[in-house]
């Protein structure tokens, strides 16, 4: 398999998903906003997205299975699946703030071995595939070369359902915001991913999220050079529904800072 000629048709299919977002963006009506839960938003556009994605990848890679937010398909592939969250950042689409994504990654095993995460909003697409690199439209990104956390942007997400944890974090968020350049909290895991990987964060962490939310940013980071882990060394951080992403130099201590608070939550 030509992996990145399959990316660029993935391109294509993410584009063409964010055309339908960014239309629906610019009317969307919040009286059609379902629930799944406390917090837990969905829309039509969330339902629309998600089929008209399972469909074009279908077509491109038929013996491919999926991974999908809204279950608009469950079969699993053998070898190949696809895990897509039609929708990143609903919440703020709901809210008419501007930053969310179509996240599409495509597992081999259990690899994610191509990834493309697209904000239609500000025609950024990011994406990458196994040993060729990460990129944003075409041009190469890297991680930030910072050398310590002192030197560095982290950003995070806050929980929106199960809040046992919630002291323990703003516990982490408190030794994060003393010793870093600051945190920042703007509603899209896989943007944090990208913007990891294109050197604009040094890091990021967050927890309770799902396969859909990382996949596409994991190897996006990888190929930028970066680092990912759950909040303790290794481990499976695409469905571990926890993970960290840095920049690599400031990795150890993201780790260190993060145990500090949270294995006393864990205890």
């Amino acid at each position: 398999m030509d992996l990145q000629q399959l990316c660029q048709r993935v391109i294509e299919i993410a584009r063409h998903a964010g055309d339908f977002i960014k239309h629906e963006a610019e009317n969307f009506d919040r009286s059609k906003i379902e629930m799944k839960g406390f917090n837990n938003l969905v829309s039509y556009v969330d339902k629309q997205a998600e089929a008209q994605l399972v469909d074009d990848l279908r077509k491109a890679l038929p013996e491919a299975g999926f991974i999908t937010e809204e279950e608009t398909a469950t079969e699993r592939g053998e070898t190949y699946n696809w895990i897509i969250d039609p929708l990143d950042g609903t919440t703020n689409f709901t809210h008419g703030l501007h930053h969310f994504a179509v996240s599409i990654g495509l597992m081999k095993g259990d690899e994610v071995v191509l990834g493309v995460i697209y904000n239609p909003m500000h025609n950024e697409c990011f994406y990458a595939t196994k040993g060729n690199g990460a990129y944003l439209n075409d041009k190469q990104i890297h991680v930030s070369d910072a050398p310590a956390l002192k030197d560095s942007l982290i950003a995070t997400g806050f929980p929106y359902y199960d809040f046992d944890l919630t002291q323990q974090y703003l516990q982490v968020l408190g030794a994060f915001m003393g010793t870093s350049h600051g945190v920042r909290r703007i509603g899209s895991a896989a943007l944090d991913l990208a913007y990891v990987a294109a050197g604009r964060f040094e890091g990021f962490f967050e927890y309770n999220l799902n396969a859909w939310d990382v996949a596409a940013g994991v190897v996006i980071v990888k190929e930028a050079g970066g680092k990912l882990s759950k909040f303790t060394d290794g481990g499976d951080y695409i469905f571990g529904r926890e993970i960290v992403a840095s920049n690599g130099n400031i990795h150890n201590e993201m780790l260190k800072t993060i145990a500090l608070h949270w294995k006393q939550a864990l205890s």
